[in-house]
This record gives structure tokens, C-alpha cells and sequence, in this order.
């Protein structure tokens, strides 16, 4: 959805709050106008910030996407935010499953960005714990960008999931696991998960540190040299 040019223009002064709205997931949802690009927020966290959402346009300036396969999965949706930027600023047009449970989200999630990308986008309001347990198909990208507020259910947090999610992948897939990285808990947590998870299913992984998260990727020899 486009947003009048005064409105943009002031979002580089201050943020422009677009539309508030509660879900059962969620108390407070915010989308707003800020530095051009929407952001989704809840009281705690920053869930979507179009191109500005750094964690994976970090990530995907890091690998190497000419190997990556036409099929994405993403497992949390928030306003869009990986398929906006992989279509505008990396020129991808993939076809994207999106697993979202807030169905407020997935609302708008299409009223603000989806509508307006020429990607296929597949919205799935489920659990990413059954959609990954059920599903047959396989994926060459997994985003996997699950947070209520700012933590990670411990659900997704344990090895069967993660093994779940490698055999999700297709023969050549990669996973993008995106995790905070900022506060000495969430550092030793998320050390502690790296090493003593992550690489056990994926031996071959390794990290990209970005400013106060660290996006786990499944296998190393995605990475730019």
C-alpha cells in the first residue's frame, strides 16, 4: 500500500504511526512509517522493517544467492519484510510458503506489502511447530524467524525441531536461523545453542554476526569469500 509522499517525507523526522491493532498473540501490533520503509513493532520488539530490517539484509548480502533454489519457506511473516527485500533490493523472485500463526499479522502483512510484490507468496495461518511436522514438501531456503515479542519459544529451541527443519530442506537447501545476540543472556543462550544444537545437526554451519543477533546459516559454503 502506497502511502501519500508527506508521510514519507516526515517519516525521516519522526516515525508515523500508520495503524494500532491487538491480537490473541499479540497485545499491542503498531505499523508505522519510519525512514520510508514500514515497520511492524510490538512493546518489546521490532518484528518487520522493510529494507531496513538489517538481521537478514545482512544475511542475504553475506551468501551467495545465485546457489539458493526457487522454493523459501518462512517461518514467521511479519509485514514481509524477507521477500520485500530479496525482490527489490536482490532482483529474487522466488515462491514463497509463509507460516504465520497471528492471523492479525498475516492481515497485515498483505494489506501493507504482499499485494504490492510480484512474488508468489503462499500464506499459511498455522503453527510452524505442525506445518514443519506435516509437511511433505521441501524448500531450498528456510528463514526461520520466530519470536514472540523478544524471545524464542524454547519449542523451537530444541533438537527435534531443528532436525525437523533439516529435513525440510531440499538436497541443497539452506537454513537462516535468526537469533538475539545483544544482552549478556542472550549471548550466552544463543552461544550455548550453537554450539551445543545447531552444529550437532548441522556440523557444517556457521554464523553471521550481526549487530545484537546472530543469524545461524546451516552450511558454510553459502558464504561470500
Amino acid at each position: 500500500m502506497q502511502q501519500p509522499k508527506w508521510k514519507l517525507a516526515l517519516s525521516f523526522l519522526k516515525e508515523v504511526v500508520i495503524e494500532r491493532t491487538t491480537s490473541i498473540y499479540n497485545d499491542d501490533l503498531t505499523v508505522s512509517l519510519v525512514k520510508g520503509e514500514y515497520q511492524l513493532t510490538t512493546n518489546e520488539a521490532i518484528y518487520s522493517y522493510g529494507l531496513r530490517y538489517d538481521n537478514y539484509f545482512t544475511a542475504f548480502k553475506s551468501i551467495d544467492l545465485s546457489k539458493v533454489g526457487d522454493s523459501v519457506l518462512l517461518l514467521g511473516l511479519g509485514l514481509g519484510s524477507i521477500p520485500y527485500m530479496l525482490e527489490r533490493s536482490f532482483g529474487k523472485d522466488y515462491n514463497y510458503t509463509a507460516v504465520e500463526i497471528d492471523e492479525e499479522i498475516i492481515y497485515l502483512a498483505s494489506k501493507y506489502v504482499l499485494d504490492d510484490l510480484n512474488s508468489e507468496i503462499y500464506t499459511v495461518h498455522t503453527d510452524a511447530i505442525n506445518f514443519v511436522s506435516q509437511s511433505e514438501d521441501r524448500f531450498d531456503l528456510i528463514a526461520m524467524d520466530i519470536f514472540v515479542s523478544d524471545y524464542i519459544p524454547e519449542v523451537f529451541e530444541t533438537i527435534d525441531f531443528l532436525t525437523q527443519l533439516k529435513g525440510t530442506l531440499s538436497d541443497h537447501g539452506i537454513l537462516l536461523f535468526n537469533r538475539l545476540y545483544y544482552y549478556d543472556k542472550d549471548k550466552k543462550k544463543t552461544e550455548a545453542y550453537y554450539h551445543n544444537v545447531f552444529l550437532k545437526v548441522f556440523p557444517n554451519g556457521s554464523k553471521i554476526d550481526i549487530n545484537g543477533n546472530w543469524i545461524l546459516i546451516s552450511d558454510q559454503s553459502y558464504l561470500k569469500k
